[in-house]
């Protein structure tokens, strides 16, 4: 594992050590939060679940008007060469496109070249100590913007919420607005009754998780019946099982909500099902 001073980090086409990494001070996502940003998991040294990312790193760019800093391959090796330099084995690259620097002023600068960022981090992907415990929730009020199907670096709303749920003995926050939970701090939220899994359709008020993808893919192949649409915390609260999905847990039981045990209080079958198949699916990627 290398020291975290140890890490090689990418700055606007320079492979840097961390503590040389800089940006300038009049970087619109510094001032603005004026960008966007992807994490993608590491497994065994290799890129995983990585088919759609790009996808949605398209669509973020094109819905702030941001070109891309480089061909879409060459920001695929950024990543590939950080892994390698940094001899990640498991763990998650995170990257960054800004609008770029220029002088403040609100609108849209003319030919500004935008920023690019990543760097790794080391992480336990596979070996969490909260899969077989599972996972705290506590609920907090969603005030985030309206656009939240846009991975943008403006995450104040979501500090704000990961903060009030850590508070109060969380170790997740969903967030709540017109009584309907829209999706966790950091995750996508899901709840199961009846053997089926229920979860929020994709609109402009979530994120379109990777995970969330992905597990829907895994969910019709397996047999598990689906069915997208909002729940209210009352209804997740009596829930058989609940469970939340991203880059950083994968799948990840929630044993409580808001203080009320689910269930028995131990992740549900149906969760170990959908993260023992998520696994395998992105073992077999990364040993390809």
């Amino acid at each position: 594992m290398k020291h975290i001073l140890d890490r090689t980090v990418y700055v606007n086409g320079e492979y840097v050590k961390e503590e040389k990494a800089v940006v300038s001070i009049f970087d619109r996502g510094f001032i603005f939060g004026d960008g966007v940003y992807e994490v993608v998991p590491v497994i065994k040294g290799k890129l995983v679940d990585k088919k759609y990312f790009i996808e949605r790193l398209d669509r973020s760019l094109k819905e702030v008007s941001i070109p891309w800093p480089c061909p879409q391959n060459a920001y695929m090796e950024v990543m590939k060469n950080l892994v390698e330099k940094n001899s990640l084995e498991e763990g998650i690259v995170y990257s960054q496109v800004t609008r770029g620097a220029a002088d403040r002023d609100f609108q849209f600068p003319s030919e500004v070249k935008p920023g690019f960022v990543a760097f790794t981090s080391v992480m336990n992907l596979l070996t969490n100590p909260n899969i077989e415990t599972g996972i705290k929730v506590v609920t907090t009020p969603d005030i985030r913007w309206k656009r939240r199907d846009i991975k943008t670096i403006n995450l104040l709303g979501q500090v704000l919420a990961k903060q009030d749920a850590v508070s109060r003995d969380g170790e997740e926050g969903w967030m709540v607005e017109d009584g309907v939970v829209t999706e966790g701090v950091s995750s996508t939220a899901y709840i199961v009754k009846d053997n089926v899994v229920i979860t929020r359709p994709l609109s402009n008020l979530i994120l379109p998780g990777i995970r969330r993808r992905t597990l829907l893919e895994i969910a019709s192949t397996a047999n598990i019946s689906l069915e997208e649409r909002a729940f209210t915390v009352d209804e997740a609260k009596r829930a058989d099982e609940a469970f939340i999905s991203n880059a950083t847990t994968m799948v990840l039981g929630v044993v409580s909500i808001d203080g009320v045990q689910i269930k028995d209080g131990k992740p549900g079958l149906i969760t170990k099902k959908l993260r023992g198949l998520y696994e395998a699916r992105v073992m077999a990627e990364a040993t390809q």
